[in-house]
């Protein structure tokens, strides 16, 4: 009876995407936040990424949802669109999946991975593509099939991956503050360039121009060889996703706390920042008019820019859901919460999102929460959650305390941060 009300729903849910009139500056569809964005060469179609587990095709001339993906276990990280239109999505739950447009299943499944693939590209000729993950390799598969070449030095988690444009080698970025490049010809060693922050994003320009994103807020600029060119602050807060124009003289980069900088690649220097709702902007993409800018954030919108004018397109793109932690001002265990919004919900009733919903958590058994596949892992294990144990999971870290979660490594050093999170849970969980 469950799985069959599960089928209706989804089902009403596709007959909303595809309903007539709805037409807008927005794309709405997602429920949960929007993690990833790819738009065609020919500037015709979308695909998006979401904590919902779902992708998404989008007609960007009707603004409206073409085709809802569902076969990840996790989060939708990562997105591409080939040069034959085939689609590719990567997610927490370490696979990638190859798709024709219009058919239900993938018709390939890589596999290899030993934690969440965040981020993923296309090879120019579309022959390939390149996976960075949290298991702290990158991986080059043939499309024809065959092992993939495993890309390992990175001593932290790979965040961030981009082709050449030529093809002829690999850059990816990590946790650990590097930028490496990485020749596909030969056993010739990587470039490795190491930066004063650890970096979350990359993109590469036309003329093989690295950008890289960082935590310290800021976009710094590389040449094809790994020699720094310049930096450009964005905001006060981590940048956590970066795209070059088709162009390459404008970049986009986004932050944790919503701001997006418009950088001029030629100049450095910041020529514009779009203010959104202020929640974490997690995907950005350009048009191939150079100009019209996609974002795609916790807001669970996508949302369209003109980039040159540094302005919304739509005479609603500033409306979106209410900040599920707006009851709470001044609450500092909500303001240590916020880190958490992303994949988990407050109340039964929010929507999926990439972790379980954490209503009604104290008293409950670890990984029995019906509608939620946990790993087999955690079915196993004999955790309560009391106010104890919740305090521990983020003393020790997800990693140790429950081995076999999908749940990002994240620990909470303070005891008076922990405390306050605790707190805040018990009232705001009931």
């Amino acid at each position: 009876m469950a799985a069959s009300s599960a089928r209706i729903a989804g089902l009403l849910f596709a007959l909303f995407l595809f309903l007539p009139g709805a037409a807008e500056a927005q794309l709405r569809g997602h429920g949960g936040p929007v993690r990833s964005l790819a738009i065609s060469a020919d500037g015709k179609e979308a695909l998006s990424g979401s904590f919902d587990t779902a992708a998404i095709r989008w007609s960007l001339a009707k603004s409206a949802a073409e085709q809802v993906m569902r076969f990840h276990e996790g989060a939708v990280n990562a997105v591409a669109i080939l040069p034959d239109g085939r689609l590719v999505t990567a997610g927490a739950d370490a696979k990638i999946a190859l798709w024709k447009p219009g058919e239900a299943q993938p018709s390939q499944v890589f596999e290899g991975h030993e934690a969440p693939v965040v981020s993923i590209a296309a090879s120019p000729d579309g022959t390939s593509i390149a996976s960075a993950s949290w298991d702290r390799t990158v991986r080059v598969w043939l499309l024809a099939g065959g092992a993939p070449r495993v890309l390992e030095g990175h001593q932290m988690n790979v965040n961030g991956v981009a082709f050449t444009p030529d093809g002829k080698s690999v850059v990816s970025v990590g946790y650990d503050a590097t930028v490496r490049i990485w020749p596909l010809a030969g056993g010739t060693a990587p470039t490795v360039v190491t930066l004063p922050s650890p970096l979350n994003a990359i993109s590469i320009t036309p003329k093989g121009e690295i950008l890289v994103g960082s935590a310290d807020g800021k976009i710094r600029f590389l040449s094809a060889k790994g020699e720094e060119l310049g930096e450009v602050e964005i905001a006060q807060s981590p940048v956590i996703a970066v795209a070059a124009s088709p162009d390459g003289k404008r970049a986009a980069a986004a932050t944790t706390r919503g701001a997006v900088g418009i950088v001029d690649v030629a100049e450095k220097k910041l020529a514009a920042t779009l203010v959104g709702p202020g929640l974490p902007v997690w995907s950005v993409a350009f048009a191939p008019d150079n100009r019209t800018l996609y974002t795609g954030g916790a807001d669970r919108l996508i949302r369209r820019w003109d980039a040159e004018k540094g302005e919304p397109i739509g005479s609603v793109a500033m409306n979106g859901p209410e900040d599920p932690l707006a009851a709470y001002p001044g609450d500092h265990g909500a303001e240590v919460f916020r880190a958490c919004v992303a994949c988990h919900t407050l109340k039964p009733d929010q929507g999926p999102r990439a972790g379980p919903s954490l209503s009604g958590i104290f008293g409950r058994k670890i990984a029995t929460l019906p509608g939620y596949n946990f790993t087999p892992a955690l079915k196993k294990l004999d955790i309560v959650w009391t106010p104890e144990t919740i305090s521990k999971l983020f003393e020790i870290g997800p990693a140790e305390y429950t081995p076999g979660t999908k749940m990002p490594e994240q620990k909470i050093g303070s005891k008076e941060d922990r405390d306050a999170l605790v707190e805040f849970l018990k009232k705001a969980t009931r």
